[in-house]
């Protein structure tokens, strides 16, 4: 054989014997897995079962970074995220006041909880390009496309609502709450400034320490707070009392039970 061909042949066979994902393998069959995949994490409810190999995806990775296609790899990620999300952000504004909050809520819990999929199957991605070459971080990056695409075009919207909800008895379930405030505050805890008190109930130490010259007047309502239990039955000695007065105060079941016993 002539030079030229015997390179020809070395070439082929050592792209054989490598294995080479070219950039036309990666675009035909590689990411349309990964985009199948993927598709399946961010629409899936709570519980579903997800026919996919997850061996078979981490493999895929794996593969492509390894054949130095990371940058494409991350780069059509986010795009793929931040199309569905701007899609889950439209659905959002279709929705009525009435399910907004609720609708939220399930957004929010259904991209975090495909998140928990997602990101394990980019570990390689993650620990070889994102990491070492743009000095960031997978999950913060996949979080951030949630702020920026949803929570911020919703937030001005829904924060007048979780507000009223939280002064409306049973408008919202306490579970819905704390998990839509603990959302907003792990996304950007400045939120905290809109809203200081609803945020205190979820999320403890939030609030700042109380100023000196504060601190009488919050004596003199302790005072006031304590005359009134004494006042309604509840003294410090009396521990059985106090105990059914908590019971009553933040169990609903438990003020329904007490309220049949004294009758």
């Amino acid at each position: 054989p002539t030079p030229s061909s015997t390179i020809n042949i070395n070439t082929s066979t050592s792209k054989f014997l490598m294995n080479v994902i070219t950039i036309e393998d990666y675009k035909s069959t590689y990411w349309p897995k990964l985009d199948g995949a993927i598709d399946q994490l961010l629409t899936q409810s709570p519980g579903d079962y997800i026919p996919i190999s997850y061996e078979q995806i981490y493999s895929c990775v794996y593969k492509c970074v390894c054949q130095q296609h990371s940058e494409q790899m991350y780069s059509d990620l986010i795009k793929k995220i931040t199309n569905h999300l701007e899609r889950v952000s439209k659905e959002l504004q279709a929705s009525p006041p009435d399910l907004y909050i609720e609708r939220f809520n399930i957004a929010l819990g259904q991209y975090m909880g495909a998140l928990q999929s997602i990101v394990p199957l980019f570990i390689y991605m993650n620990k070889f390009y994102i990491e070492t070459k743009l000095n960031r971080d997978l999950k913060d990056d996949l979080i951030k496309l949630f702020t920026e695409h949803v929570a911020e075009k919703h937030i001005y919207s829904l924060m007048p609502l979780l507000l009223e909800a939280q002064s409306t008895p049973f408008q919202v379930t306490p579970s819905t709450m704390a998990n839509i405030v603990k959302g907003l505050y792990t996304l950007r805890p400045e939120w905290v400034q809109m809203a200081p008190t609803l945020f205190s109930k979820f999320i403890p130490n939030i609030l700042p320490p109380a100023v000196e010259s504060e601190l009488s007047e919050y004596a003199a309502e302790d005072q006031k707070l304590q005359r009134e239990l004494i006042q309604n039955g509840f003294t410090r000695g009396d521990q059985s009392r106090k105990r059914a007065g908590d019971e009553l105060a933040y169990n609903s079941s438990s003020a329904c039970a007490s309220s049949r016993g004294y009758r």
